[in-house]
């Protein structure tokens, strides 16, 4: 990384909060445009997608898994979380303040994991030994992660006891009930105990292995795994000039050119937003891509500059059911089997997404 020097006193200075998807793209794209600050509490960009497989085979966190020096070569990165934001300036955890010209809050969902690359792939290896030991699983939730998660479980372990809840009537509900209905057959002809309209209050639990549903059901598992909507990393705003754009929701308001409504030289990226469309990180990668374009018109210092627009993308997903088949939904199709499983099940897109950041698809970080 490049120690801060009087070349970077020349320069404009882009601040991006967050290193997932949508903040590790967008610093890779600015980082020979401006003097590019990145703070994130970790010192990796983890493909926040591929822990599914990564849960039943540990080596395959490895690609997905990717320190930010390895493609953010030319900026600086802050190892820290941001607690306050100003006109011109943020504040980190560690009291820090950190100025900027252009700010990119990219924060996304709240995640608690370790620091560093090592202990975040010893966190699976974990986990996939504490699933080799079990008989049987409880997933709670059955959205796409739940509904792939139960799949990348069946595939690697036949013979284990899958238990699926969901508080849903059906699988998904954003998809079309086509869709709902061929994943919830895949996952049933393998054995996969469904469970619809149910939730499990885990701080009841009473008694270790044993798990009771809404409905009085008992579940036995020896341990379990929560598939469920995670929040947002928004409360940092609160109290803040941006507290007015936050909505209900906690997301950020922001115009067609992707910045916070209001403020010309502070920009919203990722599941953050509220724009209307299925979080996922196809469309978080193309939030990164269209305000890259932006700044680095801004940073030119023309005025007239026409700025790109984004446009929400429509309802569709893909997800992966085992190692060769995939289910994909579109407003006026869905097709599962082989042939959308060609698409993601073999590599769920990180060796795409390695090149996006400018590295090697294949290759194996020791």
């Amino acid at each position: 990384m490049s120690s801060c020097s009087d070349v970077w006193k020349e320069k404009k200075r882009v601040v991006v909060v967050g290193g997932g998807i949508a903040g590790a793209l967008i610093v890779k794209q600015l980082q020979f445009h401006a003097d590019v600050i990145l703070v994130d509490p970790k010192e990796y960009f983890e493909m926040p997608w591929t822990w599914l497989r990564a849960m039943v085979e540990p080596t395959f966190a490895e690609r997905g898994i990717i320190d930010h020096t390895d493609y953010f070569k030319n900026g600086r990165l802050v190892t820290a979380t941001a607690s306050s934001v100003s006109e011109n300036e943020i504040m980190t955890s560690e009291g820090r303040y950190i100025s900027f010209d252009y700010l990119v809050i990219a924060t996304g969902h709240l995640d608690t994991v370790p620091m560093t690359r090592m202990q975040r792939l010893v966190t699976f290896r974990e986990n996939h030994q504490k699933i080799s030991y079990a008989k049987s699983v409880l997933v709670i939730g059955g959205g796409p992660t739940g509904v792939e998660f139960c799949a990348e479980l069946v595939t690697a372990f036949p013979n284990k006891k899958i238990t699926l809840v969901h508080s849903g009537p059906r699988l998904m509900e954003f998809v079309g009930t086509k869709a709902a209905t061929k994943c919830y057959e895949w996952l049933a002809a393998r054995n996969v105990d469904i469970l619809l309209e149910q939730t499990v209050n885990l701080e009841a639990v009473t008694e270790e292995g044993t798990y009771e549903t809404s409905r009085g059901e008992t579940i036995v598992a020896d341990c379990h795994f929560e598939c469920t909507g995670r929040k947002l990393s928004s409360t940092w705003l609160q109290d803040t000039i941006l507290q007015s754009s936050l909505d209900e929701e906690g997301r950020l308001a922001v115009d067609q050119h992707l910045r916070v409504k209001g403020y010309d030289h502070i920009f919203a990226i990722g599941d953050i937003t509220n724009i209307t469309e299925i979080k996922q990180g196809l469309y978080a990668q193309k939030h990164a891509q269209v305000a890259a374009k932006n700044i680095k018109n801004l940073l030119k210092g023309d005025k007239k500059a026409k700025l790109a627009s984004y446009k929400p993308g429509k309802a569709i997903a893909m997800v992966t059911l085992g190692r060769k088949e995939a289910m994909a939904y579109f407003p006026f199709l869905t097709v599962v089997g082989c042939v959308p499983g060609f698409l993601k099940a073999k590599d769920y897109f990180v060796g795409r997404t390695r090149k996006q950041l400018g590295l090697e698809p294949h290759h194996h970080q020791s």
